[in-house]
């Protein structure tokens, strides 16, 4: 009986990357690496590694070297951040703003380090640039997070002007009744300065739970973010009109399992114990 070796596997035909698909290769690595150290610490030479390619090909797309490859990755991971915050104006608004701070999270579990070392700057490869881009994320975010609340900040406010729609805007449908059901209007400055102050404490929240190991977990974190917006929210209508109309409209939407309703129902009792605060009524003539 003969037996017969198996064929070896034909060769893999070798297909030459485009351009586009070779400088998108490359900023996959090195997001790889930004992710979990600080730029500082990352070489070309370790790009091109986890690339699979030369160092030279490296600086062909990127010869400005690690600076350049910096900042286009940053610039790849800011697109990425801002779609975090991307929502359908559909349900519960406090329900959408939880979905948002979920793939918020996540995406500061995954890229830890990089964040911590972006956010906290003092890096070698911080630039005007760099800068630029990290605030636009920021406005990008307060921007999503004011459509929610029925209001358009500054670039949206742009884009009504001129005739074009956030995708918020056109996407807004028939279950999304409430103040996204009609044309929205542009955010008072209270308002925008509590949205902006609310992002900014979510962005030194998240820092802290980094340096906390990552604890408590990121489910009890959003609640908690949540209920900051929510308790913000309340706090600036007491003394905005504005902001006490965004409030009565969006309550409308929510429902008593939701994020409100159960910040309502633990806050209540607590704020009841300091009615002895108020100041008694004038008696009738």
């Amino acid at each position: 009986m003969t037996s017969t070796a198996a064929a070896p596997p034909p060769p893999r035909a070798y297909r030459r990357l485009s351009v586009e698909e070779r400088r998108a290769q490359l900023l996959v690595a090195a997001l790889g690496l930004f992710a979990h150290r600080a730029p500082d610490e990352v070489s070309l030479d370790e790009v091109a590694v986890a690339a699979g390619v030369s160092r030279p090909l490296v600086y062909r797309y990127f010869p400005g070297g690690r600076q350049q490859l910096y900042e286009a990755a940053l610039g790849s991971a800011a697109d990425e951040l801002k779609l975090c915050f991307t929502e359908p104006p559909v349900g519960p608004p406090t329900e959408r703003v939880a979905r948002v701070l979920d793939r918020y999270l996540r995406f500061v579990d995954e890229h830890d380090t990089g964040f911590s070392a972006l956010l906290r700057g003092g890096s070698v490869v911080e630039t005007s640039r760099t800068t630029t881009i990290v605030d636009g994320v920021r406005r990008a975010a307060a921007e999503e997070i004011l459509s929610h609340l029925g209001r358009i900040g500054d670039a949206d406010a742009g884009k009504q002007s001129t005739g074009k729609q956030s995708a918020g805007e056109r996407t807004a449908g028939p279950q999304s009744a409430g103040p996204q059901s009609t044309r929205a209007r542009s955010a008072g400055p209270r308002l925008r300065m509590m949205v902006r102050s609310w992002i900014a404490a979510v962005e030194a929240a998240s820092l802290i739970w980094l340096d906390e190991g990552k604890q408590p977990p990121a489910a009890e974190l959003r609640g908690w973010l949540v209920d900051h917006l929510i308790a913000l929210l309340a706090a600036t209508a007491a003394t905005d009109e504005e902001t006490a109309s965004v409030v009565r409209d969006l309550l409308a939407l929510e429902n008593p399992q939701g994020p409100a309703g159960r910040l309502a129902e633990l806050v209540i009792p607590v704020v009841a114990d300091a009615a002895h605060l108020l100041t008694p009524a004038p008696a009738a003539d």
